[in-house]
C-alpha cells in the first residue's frame, strides 16, 4: 500500500506541488529516494529514521521506496524531511491516513524529532490557499504561513510528537498569527542630517518620485553613501501587493525573521567583492541574488568600479526587464527583480580628480582608467548622474537651520507618485507605478515636448550623440520633474533639468 503526503518544489518564488509516496514492501532492509533528489533530500532518510526513533517509532526492517514525483522535477532542501517522515506514520498507521488529505507538509527535522525552520513556507501557503488546502510546518515558520490568509488552515508544531498528537485530536494546536514588523519613519536615516549638497539633495528628491536609478560620483567623504542611505527615508510605503512579492522572495532566501513582514522598501547594499551569483542569483542551489532581494526597493552599490565588470553587466537586464532569469541544463528559473539602483564612485583611483588644488600623479589616465572599468551599455541604463563634490565646513555651517527633513521630501514624492499612478490608470495601464518603468511607446504619448523642448532635446542628441534608450529615458526624468512640480506638461525648463543629470557625467 502507498501512502501520500503533499509539498512542493520551488521554481524561482512559485511553489510546484510534489506527491511524496510511501511504499513498505518485504525485502532486504532500505531506504531508498528516488525522484531526482539532491544531496540535502538524499540526507533526510537518515534525519527521518532518527526523528522517527526519537518520537517512538522504528522503522521495520523492510525495504522502504520514497519517491518523489514528478520523477523528473529537480528535488532541493531540507523541507522534505517532514512530509516524508509523515508518510512513513501514516503507512506505519501512527497516524491516520485520511488526516493527511488536503494539507501540504514542508519543515526540516533534527535528530531528536523537533521541527526546524526552513525557507520558501510563505509561497508554499499561497500555493496551498490558491488549491483549497491547508499546510503543516514548523512552529517558528507559523507566523509566516498565516499570511496566506484566514481562511487556510495552518497547523504548525514543534515535534514530530506534538504533530501525531494533534492530527489524532490528543493535543489540538492553536493556529498561529501573522506578525508584522513597522518600522517608523523616524527609525530611519533621517535627509536633515545631510548638510550643503543642495544638487544632490535635489537629484535625490528626483529619483526618489519616479523611481529612476542614479549614479553620484564623487570624492572621498563627500557624502555619497550619507545620501544612498536616506533614500528609503523618503519613499512611500509598499503597498499589499508590493509587500507580498517582496515576502516571497524573502521567503524563499530565508530571510523572514520570525515570520515578521515589514512596511518598508529593502535596501541592499552589497560589498564589491560581490560575485555574479550573490548579486543577480544561481549558485549551486539556485537562490535569489541582491537583485532579487532589492525588487521593490534600493540596491546600492558603493565603490562602482571595484565591482567585477562581468558582474556589473549581469546588471543588464534585469535593469531592462524588471526580472532576472536563471538557465541551466535541466532548468529555468526567474525571479522578479524590478529595483531602484542607486551608484556611487569615486571620479578616479585616488578619489580626487577634479578637486581644486589636487593633480593626480598618473595625470588624466587616472580618471579614465577608472572610469572605464564601468561600461557604456551599463552607464546607459542610468537616467540621473550628478557631481557630488566635497563639503566644506564653511559649506555645513552656512546650512545649518535650513534643511528640510525626509518627512517634507517625502510629502513631495508621494504627490508625485500619485499623479503618475493615476495617469498610468487612466491610459489603462494601472500595473505601471513609476515612470522609470514605463514602457517607451507610453512615456512618448505621455509627454509629448512642445516644439520648443523637441529643439533643445535634437540639439543634445546631435551634440552628445544621444542614444535612443537615453533620449527615452531623459523624457520620464523630465515627465517626473514635471509631477513634482504639479505640471501636466512638460515644458523646457524640465527638459533642461533632465539633460543636465544625463550629462552631468561624461557622455550619454
Amino acid at each position: 500500500m502507498v501512502t501520500r503526503v503533499t509539498t512542493v518544489a520551488f521554481q524561482g518564488i512559485e511553489a510546484v506541488p510534489v506527491d511524496v509516496q510511501a511504499h513498505i514492501a518485504p525485502g532486504l532492509a532500505a531506504l531508498v529516494l528516488v525522484g531526482l533528489p539532491d544531496k540535502a533530500v538524499r540526507e533526510s532518510g537518515e534525519r527521518v529514521r532518527a526523528a522517527l526513533t526519537a518520537s517512538g517509532l522504528g522503522l521495520p526492517p523492510k525495504r522502504i521506496t520514497i519517491n518523489l514525483a514528478p520523477a523528473d522535477l529537480p528535488k532541493e532542501g531540507s523541507h522534505y524531511d517532514l512530509p516524508i517522515a509523515l508518510a512513513l506514520m501514516g503507512a506505519l498507521g501512527a497516524i491516520p491516513q485520511d488526516a493527511l488529505e488536503g494539507y501540504m507538509a514542508l519543515g526540516e527535522l533534527g535528530l531528536d524529532g523537533r521541527l526546524a525552520h526552513v525557507g520558501g513556507v510563505l509561497p508554499a501557503a499561497m500555493a496551498a490557499s490558491a488549491k483549497g488546502m491547508g499546510i503543516i510546518c514548523p512552529r517558528a515558520s507559523g507566523a509566516e504561513a498565516a499570511w496566506a490568509g484566514e481562511d487556510v488552515d495552518i497547523i504548525a508544531v514543534d515535534s514530530l510528537v506534538a504533530l501525531a498528537n494533534h492530527l489524532t485530536g490528543h493535543q489540538l494546536q492553536a493556529r498561529p498569527q501573522p506578525v508584522r514588523q513597522l518600522i517608523a519613519p523616524g527609525d530611519l536615516p533621517d535627509l536633515a542630517d545631510v548638510r550643503g549638497q543642495a544638487v544632490a539633495r535635489r537629484a535625490l528628491e528626483v529619483a526618489a518620485a519616479g523611481g529612476h536609478n542614479m549614479l553620484m560620483v564623487g570624492p572621498p567623504g563627500a557624502g555619497k553613501s550619507m545620501l544612498a542611505a536616506r533614500l528609503p527615508s523618503i519613499l512611500p510605503p509598499l503597498s499589499a501587493r508590493e509587500l507580498l512579492d517582496i515576502s516571497m522572495i524573502q521567503s524563499i532566501a530565508g530571510e523572514l525573521a520570525g515570520g515578521a513582514l515589514s512596511d518598508r522598501r529593502p535596501f541592499r547594499a552589497p560589498h564589491h567583492s560581490a560575485s555574479m551569483a550573490a548579486l543577480v542569483g544561481g549558485g549551486l542551489k539556485v537562490r535569489p541574488g541582491e537583485a532579487s532581494l532589492a525588487h521593490n526597493g534600493v540596491l546600492f552599490l558603493d565603490e562602482l568600479p571595484e565591482f567585477a565588470p562581468n558582474v556589473l553587466d549581469s546588471l543588464r537586464q534585469p535593469l531592462e526587464s524588471g526580472e532576472t532569469v536563471i538557465a541551466r541544463a535541466n532548468a529555468r528559473v526567474s525571479y522578479p527583480s524590478r529595483f531602484q539602483l542607486i551608484a556611487a564612485m569615486n571620479p578616479c583611483k585616488c578619489g580626487m580628480a577634479g578637486t581644486p588644488g589636487h593633480s593626480c600623479k598618473r595625470g588624466a589616465a587616472c580618471a579614465g582608467d577608472y572610469q572605464a572599468r564601468v561600461s557604456g551599455p551599463f552607464l546607459d541604463r542610468i537616467d540621473i548622474r550628478i557631481d557630488v563634490p566635497a563639503v566644506s565646513a564653511v559649506d555645513m555651517i552656512g546650512s545649518a537651520g535650513v534643511v528640510e527633513s525626509s518627512a517634507d521630501v517625502a510629502k513631495r514624492v508621494a504627490t508625485a507618485r500619485e499623479r503618475q499612478h493615476r495617469r498610468f490608470a487612466d491610459a489603462g495601464h494601472g500595473h505601471i507605478l513609476t515612470n522609470a518603468s514605463a514602457p517607451a511607446a507610453l512615456i512618448e504619448k505621455l509627454v509629448e515636448p512642445d516644439r520648443e523642448s523637441q529643439s533643445l532635446l535634437l540639439q543634445a542628441a546631435e551634440r552628445f550623440n544621444l542614444s535612443a534608450r537615453a533620449y527615452h529615458r531623459v523624457l520620464k526624468v523630465a515627465r517626473t520633474l514635471a509631477d513634482l512640480a504639479g505640471s501636466d506638461k512638460v515644458a523646457r525648463p524640465h527638459i533642461a533639468e533632465a539633460l543636465s543629470y544625463r550629462l552631468s557625467f561624461g557622455a550619454a
